[in-house]
């Protein structure tokens, strides 16, 4: 069933009893589903998410996870509401586009694609700008890997008193975040990132305080968050349209072998020990990585290419013809590729891919 390893930020490789998961077929209204299934996930993220569950809630959205970033965005701010977007990375670039859509009042805030986010400058602006409501942020940036300052962006957006928006796709369930130590009112993740599930549906962590009183804001039917949240909340885990009933059951699974491996914290220094297996092999072959080592999350890995002879798409298929995926990089400032340290791989695995890759280069 594996015919390559996905060494890419999600989709990802999968456990076969995630995959295995996903052969019954389920009934969106049935108690055994939404009450069974539905409940128990949304429950499960708010405890992982925050060690005062009990201020916050969970919703879950059909689509990518840039659906629920919309979804987010369109119903937590109003049109008399000021946005600050901090981007260094096309992932934020994107959260720019999508108040573009929705003609939000925002500013883009934006720092070089190789350079994690300062809190300091996001604290003058501040002081600059009272008029800002909401700061929109990405934790793991996966156009290159940079893993920005969370803690301290959120200590400086929550001294503004500011309403903070985490988009933690790649991050949430990988690395280690506290809503309620850090202040955060929404968080945005994916079924198919570091919970190792598999594509399908996201899902929003929020502050309930501030989720109740995002009724009528959205401006889209599908993408209402607070309709969608209401439903669930009052039907028991139902949700308003068809709900992707086999990936829900898959990522079930996949939260229960989450707290197998031992929690968030296990599976980070899993993914940390993938990652340093992996830049040791590399650099012992000769390559560079992007950004500096203090910039660098467990997550995804951005190399340069090696000379300017370099054919991407040949050591991509000779890396894939080998049982390795890998992805071309994402940044116009330099030729890059990256590769994924998430998903169902362990350190051997890197230990095969950069024999491979040694093997790869001496043909």
């Amino acid at each position: 069933m594996r015919p390559y390893l996905l060494l890419t930020p999600g989709p990802l490789t999968t456990s076969e009893t995630v995959k295995s998961a996903m052969m019954s077929d389920w009934c969106t209204w049935d108690e055994d589903y939404n009450i069974g299934i539905v409940e128990v996930i949304r429950k499960k993220l708010v405890e992982i998410a925050s060690s005062k569950p009990e201020e916050y809630t969970a919703v879950l959205m059909q689509g990518s996870g840039s659906f629920c970033v919309e979804a987010t965005l369109g119903t937590a701010v109003r049109p008399q509401d000021h946005l600050l977007v901090v981007a260094n990375g096309a992932y934020g670039k994107r959260m720019g586009t999508i108040a573009d859509y929705y003609h939000l009042n925002y500013d883009l805030m934006k720092f070089e694609e190789t350079q994690a986010v300062v809190p300091a400058q996001v604290d003058d602006y501040l002081n600059q700008h009272p008029e800002v409501t909401h700061v929109s942020v990405v934790h793991c940036e996966t156009t290159t890997g940079v893993l920005n300052p969370l803690a301290e962006i959120a200590a400086v957006v929550k001294k503004h008193h500011k309403v903070l928006i985490v988009d933690a796709m790649s991050s949430f369930g990988g690395v280690p975040i506290d809503m309620a130590a850090l202040g955060i009112d929404f968080m945005i993740s994916s079924a198919n990132k570091c919970i190792q599930g598999v594509p399908g549906f996201g899902f929003i962590l929020a502050r309930r305080s501030l989720l109740e009183q995002c009724k009528g804001v959205a401006r889209s039917l599908s993408l209402d968050l607070y309709d969608q949240w209401e439903t669930m909340e009052k039907g028991h885990g139902k949700w308003r349209f068809t709900s992707p009933t086999h990936v829900v059951r898959a990522f079930m699974q996949a939260l229960k072998e989450l707290e197998e491996e031992g929690g968030v914290a296990a599976r980070f220094a899993r993914y940390s020990k993938n990652h340093q297996v992996l830049v040791e092999g590399m650099r012992s072959l000769g390559y560079r990585t992007l950004l500096p080592d203090a910039d660098q999350s467990p997550v995804i890995t951005s190399f340069y290419y090696p000379d300017a002879a370099f054919d991407f798409k040949a050591f991509y298929l000779k890396l894939k013809e080998r049982g390795f995926v890998i992805y071309p990089g994402k940044i116009s400032q330099a030729d890059t590729f990256r590769i994924g340290n998430i998903g169902d791989v362990y350190p051997e695995d890197f230990e095969r891919l950069i024999a491979c890759i040694r093997e790869v280069q001496s043909v």
